[in-house]
């Protein structure tokens, strides 16, 4: 995949809630390479999951715009959000 990183941004998010074990992450792989992003999402030992995407800003709302809409595996109780300059580096989008 190709991104113009010039006028792409960095969505760091932290999901907190009920969100490991009950498929949230594959969920979130699936949600944002529908919206054509990049990046990753991995399990946190405090047990949120941290989700990276980059892509084109409006791409990255509609995804966050997902977390927090009620329709996720588990129960999302609360999303924080850091926005940034895209940074590169990521093939594709993973699970870890």
């Amino acid at each position: 995949m190709s991104i113009n990183f010039g006028s792409a941004v960095r969505l760091t998010a932290w999901v907190h809630g009920r969100v490991q074990g009950v498929g949230f992450r594959w969920w979130t792989r699936s949600r944002a390479l529908e919206l054509g992003l990049v990046g990753r999402v991995e399990n946190l030992s405090d047990g949120r999951v941290a989700v990276v995407a980059e892509g084109l800003r409006a791409d990255c709302e509609r995804l966050l715009h997902a977390l927090r809409g009620g329709r996720t595996p588990g129960r999302v109780d609360r999303v924080v959000e850091q926005w940034t300059e895209a940074r590169g580096g990521f093939d594709g989008f993973t699970e870890h």
